[in-house]
């Protein structure tokens, strides 16, 4: 039997771990410490962790805030484990995931890992829209934790395992923000270490619970995928110019209505379709009309958000490098 060390990182949201950690509880694999790496906060979570020190192998840590790449960093350099897993603290853990990990580590040799993420059913309307457009096909939320994912599998740090041995060859994360996840596992892949999506090792992320604050998540997605490129340049691909194409296109709307009356209905109508296929789509999944109706909004936001990000980042790394 492997043991794990899953590593949670935290900051000023304590009522996110408590929701983890009872999760955590319902294991029925259960050979495994859990690190809460409190990152500087000003609303901490001990008393929390406490309420769990009887019900869990759980050990809390407060340190200067870093972020969270560096905070991880400080979890992995305390965890004993065979495996180290990474959890963001939004997340519920069905109590079948390290079984899960378990039997396919058995079957599979595999270094590094990652699940998909999943609405749960208590989840608010918008939270599930909000997942809709994350994990949709029609969205780029399609190539994050999708089962047929396209090249080779990226794990990405709101649910992601590594072996002691990458710890031990790789090292942690470099930079501790804006696509931190996404060097440290290029990093590992280039390092000769085998990745693998694990379908049933799935998580229930709420993400953001507002158009707002999912705005400002993705916009900062945009921002990292620029941010990675000045280490990896090969790794800003044609499809990660598809938001900001989306973005470019909404905002010139108005200019092809005073140009041409055809291609302004045409590019409406391009516009439309992707809505009324979001909106398809997520009804098929959720069978919410209120959902389908917040995910047309979602896969907006995703898009257009993410677009400006990408964009903005751009522009910077061109003027100051």
């Amino acid at each position: 039997m492997r043991f794990y060390s899953v590593i949670i990182p935290i900051y000023n949201r304590p009522q996110e771990i408590d929701e983890l950690l009872e999760s955590l509880t319902k294991q029925t694999y259960t050979n495994f410490e859990v690190l809460v790496i409190e990152d500087g906060s000003s609303k901490k979570c001990e008393h929390i962790v406490q309420k769990y020190a009887d019900k869990l192998d759980v050990q809390y840590y407060f340190k200067e805030n870093s972020g969270q790449g560096f905070s991880r960093n400080f979890g992995f350099e305390k965890a004993k484990g065979n495996y180290f897993i990474v959890f963001d603290s939004d997340c519920l853990i069905p109590e079948h995931y390290f079984q899960a990990v378990e039997d396919y580590l058995t079957e599979h040799k595999v270094d590094a890992f990652g699940g998909p993420d999943k609405a749960h059913a208590s989840f608010t309307p918008m939270q599930k829209a909000i997942s809709y457009s994350m994990t949709s096909p029609f969205t780029t939320g399609g190539i994050r934790g999708n089962k047929k994912h396209y090249g080779t599998f990226h794990p990405r740090s709101f649910n992601m395992g590594i072996s002691r041995k990458v710890f031990e060859k790789v090292g942690g994360y470099k930079i501790t923000r804006m696509g931190e996840d996404l060097e440290f596992s290029m990093r590992i892949i280039k390092a000769g270490f085998k990745t693998a999506l694990i379908p049933d090792a799935y998580v229930y992320h709420k993400r953001r619970t507002s158009l707002p604050q999912f705005y400002k998540q993705l916009h900062f997605f945009g921002r990292a995928r620029i941010n990675v490129g000045r280490f990896y340049e090969e790794e800003v691909k044609l499809f990660h110019w598809f938001p900001a194409l989306f973005t470019l296109g909404f905002i010139s709307l108005p200019f092809w209505s005073a140009v041409n009356i055809y291609v302004s209905m045409a590019a409406y109508s391009v516009y439309g379709l992707f809505f009324l296929i979001n909106f398809s789509s997520s009804l098929a999944q959720n069978k919410n009309i209120h959902v389908a109706v917040l995910s047309i909004a979602t896969s907006f936001v995703q898009l257009f958000a993410y677009g400006v990000g990408f964009l903005t980042e751009l522009g910077r790394k061109l003027v100051v490098g």
